[in-house]
């Protein structure tokens, strides 16, 4: 997963692409995806949105001369070749030749992806009137953050029965009910109840969770009809959750397993088939028998 990235589009009559420029361990590079048309990418420039000093460029057919943005003679810090123009024996099966749903991944020699603010693609053998193009992108789009999924009720298990029913541990709630006659801890007034701020609550002074002793953690939120249900779990591994650090990790590999989703497309990529039943929707048909509620 890239640890930070920005994205650059462009679209003509006939073409159309977008370029996501990221870092990904400490690496840096820039995946080209054709939306429509094709295209044979020859050549990649990019540079900071600072136009002065000397241009870079390559010679002959591969060059970017003319190209402007907003008026302005566009001043390129770097020009890397990736192929020559004319798909040659190969036909479409050149590696640069790019077409509908086809990405190219070209590694970058920069520092910080504060030295990519404009990019630029030479390409031949276009979709496009002219047969090629020297297109400029610039302006990238920052990636939205995908939605942090968020839940009504986790339970730190440390005690289970055969069949995986909670009976030892802490159930923590997204908001504390009101009467809350079993005194059930909840989020502080105000918390977003993602499971980072489960997790810290549950290991800050209030709580005082030993996450050694968790065995399972169950994720519970609104099932089909509105039901208050269990989601999904995670079991520790053998040893216990060693540290915060190690919880988190995953749920990060349960989140990446689930793919590209959100809220309720989430939770339903996330739901096991053997999860136990639905849970009381009031906290008044709690039976607290059995239980140990910290």
């Amino acid at each position: 997963m890239p640890d930070s990235s920005k994205i650059f589009t462009y679209a003509v009559d006939g073409l159309a692409y977008t370029v996501t420029v990221y870092e990904e361990n400490g690496a840096f590079f820039a995946d080209i995806t054709v939306e429509e048309g094709a295209m044979d990418v020859n050549a990649v420039y990019f540079g900071d949105d600072d136009f002065s000093g000397s241009s870079e460029t390559l010679s002959g057919p591969l060059n970017m001369n003319g190209t402007r943005l907003d008026g302005e003679k566009v001043q390129w810090d770097e020009a890397t070749k990736l192929s020559d123009p004319g798909l040659g024996p190969e036909g479409e099966d050149k590696e640069t030749y790019l077409q509908t749903g086809d990405t190219m991944t070209v590694a970058l020699d920069i520092e910080s992806l504060d030295e990519v603010d404009i990019f630029g693609i030479r390409a031949t053998s276009t979709t496009t009137d002219g047969g090629s193009i020297k297109r400029v992108s610039d302006d990238p789009e920052e990636p939205e953050e995908p939605e942090e999924p968020v839940y009504e009720k986790l339970f730190f298990g440390e005690v289970f029965s055969e069949t995986g029913d909670p009976l030892g541990g802490t159930f923590i709630l997204a908001e504390e009910p009101d009467p809350n006659p079993y005194s059930i801890p909840a989020l502080p007034e105000g918390t977003e109840p993602t499971f980072d701020n489960y997790l810290s609550y549950f290991l800050s002074d209030d709580i005082g969770g030993d996450l050694s002793a968790v065995q399972s953690v169950v994720f519970y939120g609104s099932g089909e009809g509105g039901a208050q249900e269990e989601l999904f779990r995670i079991d520790a591994p053998d040893g216990g959750f060693q540290s915060a650090d190690d919880l988190l990790a995953a749920y990060d590999d349960a989140l990446d397993g689930a793919g590209d989703l959100s809220g309720m497309d989430l939770m339903a990529a996330l739901s096991l088939d053997d999860q136990a039943g639905a849970v009381p929707e009031a906290e008044d048909d709690l039976d607290t028998d059995g239980f140990e509620l910290v």
